[in-house]
């Protein structure tokens, strides 16, 4: 899919220069920080549902319950 943006000149050409510094294309750029900013934007989600299931569930295990790692592969 492509994209149009627009920006100031001045910016454009020093973007450009800075890929070229990179051995990579100002396309190449803008693609791999949207898709840093999408995946840091999952991670930073499933870290906060994390940490909202850990409160919720802190505590509820049984007296005896004894983690193993096992299990997890069992699953």
């Amino acid at each position: 899919m492509n994209i149009t943006l627009s920006a100031d000149k001045k910016l454009i050409e020093k973007s450009r220069a800075y890929a070229k510094k990179q051995n990579t294309t100002l396309n190449n750029l803008v693609r791999q920080y949207l898709s840093r900013i999408v995946n840091d934007s999952e991670s930073h989600q499933a870290a906060e549902e994390f940490a909202s299931i850990a409160s919720r569930q802190a505590g509820k295990s049984s007296k005896d319950y004894r983690f193993n790692r096992n299990e997890i592969y069992n699953r």
